[in-house]
């Protein structure tokens, strides 16, 4: 893909394969041969959708980066470097709306949001708070039920008991529908994000959930909040099922949560899934430069040679499928024609995210009223006639 100096991290900027690095990319998928299976089965418009979405997440990220840098927003929380962790799980699931499976991102999943079928046009306007985002301008944390997307929490771990009711209201129905949400470093010491594993657990129910371990939680470094190994253990502690990929590979990560759908939709949830992964920036824009000084640059440039959409996009010119014709071919016999298919899958998407901002940009016309900020906000009664006990707000 395209790359950007001016927005991209600098070890993104001249990237290219390293062998050794997509050597270990293409022994992770043949590791195990249930994911092996998965990937093999792969149609060439799922493995061309997979590239267009982390593409499109890259790139929303890059426009909201630009405007922080234009003065048109003060700050924005990105995900570089772990699109696939968020793009290969939702893939794995039922993107069928109101009546589909359920995810809760974090604001770094942002990537969910698009793929779940949101708008980027919308998700910008999260970010604008104008009239006609999401929120009506209160609140750049954005979701809609009707995507199947549940509204982030800034309190990141806060939405970890929100998916687990979500996965009992599915269990009670009778439904085959699940709930998926992902969970940080850092919030694995909350309270409540225990509380919402050994419920699920307790409960059997239906959910995924998925540790997205970026290596630091704000600035604190993961060695010093977490002195376990690693988090592919943890599930085994509440007597769940679990399983950890690589967060930088969106076969691997979208494989694992097939399995983990397959044992949803079985009874056999929850399961627990980690994934290995980095953020090639700061806790928002505002302390890039606080995040380099965190970690050594040996530590970026190994996880730099690990773009996950460099790696990939690599797999899929090298591989042995010819993306125009789906046929199966001599590994590295259709690296043009398999260029050009990707060329014009990147295309497509960045226009699509020129058309959303230039659309979001529009919206700045129709900021939300002072009065509305308290529309929506208090509840009351059906009957009035016979209002019960005072409400609690």
């Amino acid at each position: 893909m395209q790359r950007y100096p001016a927005f991209d991290p600098p070890e993104y900027v001249d990237w290219s394969p390293d062998p050794e690095v997509m050597r270990q990319f293409r022994a992770t998928i043949e590791a195990d041969s249930g994911r092996r299976d998965c990937v093999e089965r792969l149609s060439v418009e799922r493995l061309v959708a997979l590239y267009a979405g982390m593409v499109r997440f890259r790139l929303h990220d890059i426009f909201l980066k630009r405007w922080v840098r234009q003065g048109v927003i003060s700050k924005a929380w990105l995900g570089t470097g772990e699109e696939a962790t968020t793009v290969g799980p939702v893939h794995a699931l039922d993107r069928g709306g109101e009546e589909g499976d359920i995810v809760g991102p974090m604001i770094r999943n942002a990537g969910a949001c698009h793929e779940m079928g949101m708008s980027v046009a919308d998700m910008f306007r999260g970010y604008l708070a104008t009239a006609d985002s999401p929120t009506r301008g209160r609140d750049l944390h954005i979701g809609g039920r009707e995507y199947g997307v549940i509204t982030p929490v800034s309190l990141v771990g806060s939405l970890a008991p929100v998916i687990a009711g979500l996965g009992l209201a599915f269990r009670l129905q009778g439904s085959k529908r699940l709930a998926l949400t992902w969970v940080g470093d850092g919030a694995t010491k909350t309270g409540e994000v225990h509380e919402a594993f050994n419920l699920a657990a307790v409960q059997r129910l239906p959910v995924i959930f998925i540790i997205q371990n970026n290596q630091v939680a704000l600035g604190t470094l993961l060695d010093d909040h977490h002195a376990g190994a690693d988090f592919s253990e943890w599930a085994r502690v509440y007597g769940a099922a679990c399983a950890a990929f690589d967060g930088n590979n969106v076969l691997d990560a979208h494989a694992a949560t097939r399995w983990a759908v397959e044992k949803c939709r079985s009874g056999e949830g929850p399961v627990l899934l980690s994934a290995e992964t980095f953020r090639m920036g700061g806790h928002a824009t505002h302390d890039e430069a606080e995040a380099r000084e965190l970690f050594p640059p040996e530590t970026f440039a190994f996880w730099g040679r690990r773009d996950p959409i460099g790696c990939y996009e690599t797999w899929l010119l090298e591989g042995a499928l010819d993306l125009s014709t789906g046929e199966p071919v001599a590994p590295g016999s259709a690296v043009e024609s398999n260029r050009a298919v990707l060329a014009e899958a990147e295309a497509a998407v960045t226009a699509e995210i020129e058309s959303a901002a230039e659309e979001a940009l529009a919206s700045r016309t129709d900021m939300p009223a002072a009065e509305s900020a308290v529309e929506g906000v208090y509840g009351e009664w059906p009957d009035t006639s016979n209002p019960g006990p005072a409400p609690f707000y």
